[in-house]
């Protein structure tokens, strides 16, 4: 059953397909931010929050319930699994927070261990999140594509560090790198690209994120938020992008667009399908590997599928509160659950 995970400014939206029909439920988790789920228990969520710590779910995301001990903030701005890192059946997961910490659990969230050095790299003295200067958080986890110990962390804002060995060491940014990444987007594929949408734009490595590139033929808007690589081609990417914080995440302003680029060819941009760029909010994406060239994304006017690797899009047949129309996506995840 193909069950998806949408978190908005104040709501976490649990939609599900059973056979054609597809179905909404609105669960009880206050301020939602972030979501993994564990590819090896599919029917196992993690939902990080805006100020109510981490939740999880073991059921598919009908019930939820607060993550163990071991995680100081309450405030969760990024969660992943690394499925390559496995720890009694489950994937280990990796939290992080504001101010910029990031947690480890081998135990499927009961405890969790609080990673060193992250704030002793050299770069650290400069993170700070423009809204609130005195404070920074991390954005994004990425995990490394196909290895148990390389993972990226995107700090909010200043940097996106590396470490090779779950957290034990870290490695700051590189001169030329994106230093205000929000999503990453890697593939098994080509582990050693690493594709950033940033408030600074799209960048790109080759080679593990030793350097880095900025393609931009034909991407008219800087600021990207959303990215995603087509599990059937590491060489089909797209974005979602605006040109600035205000037009891509409220509602009143919002003027987003999507973008997509194959190889060495140049963004185009992608209207099919999708609500008018005016009044929409910026896109988040998701996908799942048994669905090669099916990706998922979200926005404030609701669900939308695209079965043609993200040239096309359909909205999907799903209850939409119109609560929602007002209210920013924050993340999206897809899980195919038995």
């Amino acid at each position: 059953m193909k069950t998806l995970l949408v978190a908005t400014d104040e709501s976490l939206l649990l939609v599900r397909r059973w056979a054609d029909e597809w179905q909404s439920e609105v669960k009880e988790v206050r301020g939602p931010r972030c979501l993994a789920a564990d590819p090896h228990d599919p029917g196992r969520f993690y939902c990080g929050t805006e100020a109510d710590g981490l939740w999880r779910s073991a059921d598919a995301g009908r019930t939820w319930e607060p993550a163990g001990d071991g995680i100081e903030q309450r405030q969760i701005t990024a969660v992943a699994v690394n499925g390559h890192e496995i720890e009694r059946g489950l994937g280990v997961v990796y939290a992080g927070t504001e101010p910029s910490r990031m947690y480890r659990s081998t135990d499927g969230g009961d405890t969790w261990a609080l990673l060193p050095g992250l704030n002793e790299l050299p770069s650290a003295g400069d993170w700070a999140f423009p809204p609130r200067p005195w404070t920074h958080h991390v954005r994004w986890i990425e995990p490394h594509a196909t290895q148990a110990g390389p993972l990226f962390v995107a700090i909010e804002a200043g940097a996106l560090v590396r470490t090779l060995d779950g957290g034990q060491t870290w490695r700051d940014r590189v001169p030329g790198g994106p230093y205000d990444t929000h999503t990453l987007s890697t593939h098994p594929a080509t582990p050693d690209v690493i594709r950033s949408a940033a408030g600074d734009g799209y960048f790109e490595s080759h080679d593990g994120g030793d350097t880095w590139q900025r393609p931009r033929q034909g991407l008219n808007h800087g600021y990207l938020v959303g990215i995603i690589t087509v599990p059937a081609d590491p060489e089909s990417v797209l974005v979602s992008g605006s040109t600035s914080p205000r037009t891509a995440y409220d509602p009143q302003l919002a003027d987003s667009y999507i973008y997509r680029k194959v190889g060495e060819g140049p963004w185009q941009s992608v209207r099919a399908g999708l609500p008018e760029p005016r009044g929409m909010t910026v896109n988040i994406f998701a996908a799942h590997p048994d669905e090669a060239r099916t990706l998922y994304s979200a926005n404030n006017h609701g669900l939308f599928r695209s079965a043609d690797s993200g040239e096309t899009w359909e909205r999907v047949a799903v209850a939409w509160p119109d609560a929602l129309r007002q209210q920013r996506v924050h993340a999206l995840v897809v899980a195919e659950v038995v």
